[in-house]
């Protein structure tokens, strides 16, 4: 079996069970380990750490499977891995109440690189480290073992692979997909594009944060943006919103979130749809001198490395700085980052900076965060990503 040696100075990550092992902490490789293989982690002194994946193309060298030294990575591994995920999501989520949820959270279920998430009885998963990807025919054999019924879909088709030296992958795994797919959310229906729709073709992370809109929307005018397929505006109707407006670029998914309208059975004349790019859009807004009672700010991600993280901060900055121009007299703005690398203090930071600029006294009124089924692992910070903040303007 191959191995890798950690310098000395960063043992005590992996002893703290960070699953990262990055480039700089190996002090040297042994053997001639293959994309994706298994692997021994050693100190220095040859001290056994870790079984861990090779990646020779990221700068994320290695992720760990296990820190059991006798703990082989086969198929009962992730059978056991899959059920104790399954466990903990039994245990918090209604089931009554949802039939849509994330089952697996990479590193936080111990299963770097692999995430599932739950459409009623569709499995849909994006396997992104190359050790999912190696152990991908052994991994899709344990999750048929421990959901014989269920559709398996992959949406492996996602950029972020090339960084593990990776191509996309996608395409039907197990059964053949229901069509449509339906999925139910606290008493709202929603259509599920999972073969063309972004990620697993819908954003169970925010489950929790769309039912909190409701109680702030009542008689209220609301501007949905990056609407995708619509379901902030669809709590927002069954909230009592006065009117809806959907946002996004995509006519794909402003279709469907026409759709979702009617699927609910909700009043067409309550939300209006407007494909356009929303920075755009917004200062357009600002020019007609349009105003709204509520916005939701909802992009995808600005930073996807380090080096990106100053840019995205005057993104965030910007679009929120016009949203927040667009607001009525207490107004309020539901605003998020779901950029890992944005952290909650720099991201509130960014949000009170953009109340300056805007000339808007605005006070905080709630903090909002992922889904509770998007668990976080104590030893994995990283885990956490989505932020999310309202705003009310004074």
């Amino acid at each position: 079996m191959s191995a890798i040696y950690i310098k000395a100075d960063r043992v005590k990550a992996i002893k703290r069970k960070h699953p990262w092992i990055f480039s700089k902490a190996i002090k040297k490789v042994e053997g001639d380990p293959e994309l994706g293989e298994t692997i021994d982690v050693l100190a220095p002194d040859g001290t056994w750490l870790a079984k861990a994946a090779y990646s020779p193309h990221s700068q994320i060298r290695a992720r760990i499977w296990s820190f059991e030294e006798n703990q082989n990575i086969d198929l009962d591994f992730f059978v056991e891995r899959i059920k104790r995920a399954q466990n903990i999501r039994h245990a918090i989520i209604n089931r009554a109440k949802t039939n849509a949820y994330r089952l697996l959270c990479a590193e936080n279920d111990g299963l770097p690189g692999i995430t599932v998430d739950v459409f009623s009885n569709t499995l849909v998963c994006q396997l992104l480290s190359a050790g999912a990807e190696y152990h991908r025919n052994t991994f899709f054999e344990a999750l048929k073992r421990c959901f014989p019924e269920y559709v398996i879909y992959d949406r492996s088709d996602v950029d972020v692979r090339s960084k593990e030296g990776l191509k996309k992958s996608k395409g039907p795994v197990a059964g053949q997909l229901p069509s449509p797919l339906v999925v139910e959310e606290n008493g709202i229906k929603a259509y599920v594009d999972v073969e063309n729709g972004h990620k697993t073709g819908y954003y169970v992370d925010q489950r929790d944060n769309r039912l909190a809109l409701e109680k702030y929307v009542k008689d209220k005018t609301v501007l949905n943006c990056f609407s995708y397929t619509g379901t902030f505006g669809l709590y927002a109707v069954r909230g009592g919103a006065k009117h809806v407006t959907q946002v996004d670029m995509s006519q794909d998914a402003l279709d469907i979130a026409k759709q979702n309208l009617e699927l609910n059975e909700f009043d067409a004349d309550k939300m209006s749809f407007v494909k356009h790019d929303v920075f755009k859009l917004l200062r357009e807004y600002k020019k007609q001198g349009k105003t709204f009672d509520v916005i939701v700010m909802d992009p995808p991600k600005f930073a996807e490395s380090k080096a990106q993280l100053k840019g995205a901060c005057r993104g965030y900055k910007d679009i929120n700085m016009i949203a927040m121009q667009l607001l009525n007299p207490g107004g309020i703005l539901l605003t998020f980052s779901c950029s890992g690398l944005m952290e909650q203090n720099l991201f509130q930071k960014i949000i009170a900076d953009a109340a300056l600029d805007a000339n808007k006294e605005m006070v905080f009124i709630e903090k909002l965060s992922q889904a509770q089924d998007h668990v976080i692992g104590t030893a994995y910070p990283e885990g956490f990503y989505l932020k999310g903040l309202v705003a009310q303007v004074v």
